[in-house]
């Protein structure tokens, strides 16, 4: 980390365990094929994250550090481990985000299933942050957030929230707007959970490596 980083990027994942992670797109692909692509989409993810420069990387697990893949990412990039807390995908972003702001100015938090994300995002975002914004967001596809950065934590926006609806960032950036809080856009992404999301990923031959060897699993 360069001596003037002042963002740090929370990398969110789940242990990769056939039947247990990315269950909707297993019943296209099956259990193990899912979990692979798992697996090389958080390591994708670290790899982007540590390019970007901006700042330490750590990786957010669930349902805890110990599984052998989060001991590979540590090994593989040097990321520091910490266990998800919290009942709900909002108190768990909540607390994480809120352990990071104690350590650094600005923390940019990011799912691990985004297979366009690119380390020039993450530095745009952090650039929005130490400009004095005090969120900024990546938009999804399916109208929620793949990206959330932060300069300071109101736990308003991340309480009552319908995780996985179409309103998500609207519901979301309302609440940023009753604070007055200052927000900024990157560039909308996929997120890689359904059936329709694998057939995007694998016609697209920049994500080849991802899908390789079970092209046919459907």
């Amino acid at each position: 980390m360069s001596p003037d980083a002042r963002t740090t990027i929370l990398v969110f994942a789940k242990a990769p365990d056939p039947g247990k992670v990315k269950t909707r797109l297993a019943s296209h692909i099956g259990e193990g094929p899912a979990a692979v692509l798992a697996a090389r989409l958080a390591l994708r993810t670290l790899a982007s994250a540590c390019e970007a420069g901006v700042g330490d990387v750590e990786l957010w697990c669930a349902p805890d550090t110990v599984h052998p893949f989060f001991d590979l990412c540590r090994r593989r990039h040097g990321v520091a481990l910490h266990g998800q807390v919290g009942d709900d995908l909002g108190a768990r972003m909540s607390h994480a985000l809120r352990s990071a702001l104690q350590r650094t100015p600005a923390a940019i938090l990011i799912g691990s299933d985004i297979p366009g994300l690119t380390p020039a995002d993450l530095r745009l975002a952090a650039a929005s942050l130490a400009a004095g914004d005090d969120a900024v967001f990546g938009p999804a596809d399916d109208g929620g957030y793949w990206l959330i950065g932060l300069r300071r934590v109101d736990h308003a926006i991340f309480t009552d929230v319908a995780w996985g609806n179409s309103n998500v960032l609207s519901q979301t950036l309302a609440r940023c707007d009753v604070l007055g809080w200052r927000v900024a856009n990157v560039a909308t992404r996929w997120d890689v959970d359904r059936p329709e999301d694998f057939e995007r990923l694998r016609q697209d031959p920049t994500f080849a490596a991802l899908t390789a060897a079970f092209q046919n699993a459907a």
